[in-house]
């Protein structure tokens, strides 16, 4: 399904979609990992759960690639797998890159996530889902973006459609793993694009201490969603890295599903 089945609303041209996934490539859990770029046409895919094991819950998922490429088997279709396994609606979204600016430099990245949320609610009867119960789910790059989100869900762009406007695009939660750009250049302070306030959702957070992109990601915005009195909770792991998934490399860390449902359970998403 387009996001935007009339054009997107800025002028986007960065060509024919491309796989640019090398034979050279680092394998992950022993595959290759699909880079997609030069998405011109942003959509989202429905991936339903058998009708017995649906619970009416639905994540939107955001795959990272540094907003330069999208991961979408390792960080997209491999996650509705196991969301859908768990009896949750997955929403992949194939939001546009490569982008030279993302949130607050440029809003396409958010606009897009705004949209697939939307969308996901306007179709919830339609799909068998509860608007109450709509999350989003971001890696990396994606896991940012999940987090412009999560703060700025009321985001209007020029020239905005009311009715449009009138479907919330907030999540009722979030959950970010491995993270990028969520704090300033010292890593010590939130980054201001992603500052939270009461009104941000609850927010499950993972990472690798030894994570290239930096742990304090996670440590930061933990913070400071307490600060701001948000229902948040984070695990960090001594070793993983970064760009694993769901694939298994020997390391207790990605077994990180699991957490996630027990939270489910917690917050009242799953019963």
């Amino acid at each position: 399904m387009p996001l935007w089945p009339s054009g997107t609303p800025e002028p986007w041209s960065p060509g024919a979609e491309v796989e640019t996934m090398k034979p050279t490539d680092k394998l992950v859990g022993g595959h290759s990992v699909s880079k997609l770029s030069n998405i011109e046409q942003p959509s989202l895919a429905l991936y339903q759960p058998p009708k017995e094991k649906r619970t009416g819950a639905a994540v939107v998922v955001f795959p990272g690639g540094g907003y330069r490429i999208l991961a979408q088997d390792l960080e997209g279709i491999e996650v509705c797998e196991w969301l859908n396994a768990e009896g949750i609606a997955c929403v992949l979204v194939k939001y546009r890159v490569p982008l030279k600016e993302h949130y607050p430099a440029s809003t396409i990245d958010l606009e897009d996530a705004q949209k697939a949320v939307r969308l996901t609610r306007m179709h919830a009867a339609e799909w068998g889902i509860n608007p109450s119960q709509v999350g989003v789910l971001g890696f990396s790059a994606g896991g940012h973006l999940a987090a412009v989100l999560s703060n700025h869900a009321d985001f209007k762009r020029a020239g905005e459609p009311a009715d449009e406007a009138s479907v919330s695009a907030r999540p009722d939660f979030t959950v970010l793993i491995y993270p990028a750009y969520l704090t300033d250049a010292s890593l010590k302070q939130v980054d201001e694009g992603v500052k939270p306030t009461l009104e941000t959702p609850p927010t499950f957070l993972l990472q690798a201490e030894d994570d290239p992109v930096h742990e304090e990601n996670v440590l930061v915005y933990f913070q400071a969603l307490k600060e701001a009195k948000v229902k948040a909770e984070l695990h960090v792991y001594a070793e993983g890295g970064h760009g694993y998934g769901l694939r298994a490399n020997g390391l207790p860390i990605v077994k990180w599903p699991s957490l996630v449902t027990t939270w489910l359970h917690t917050i009242g998403i799953l019963h």
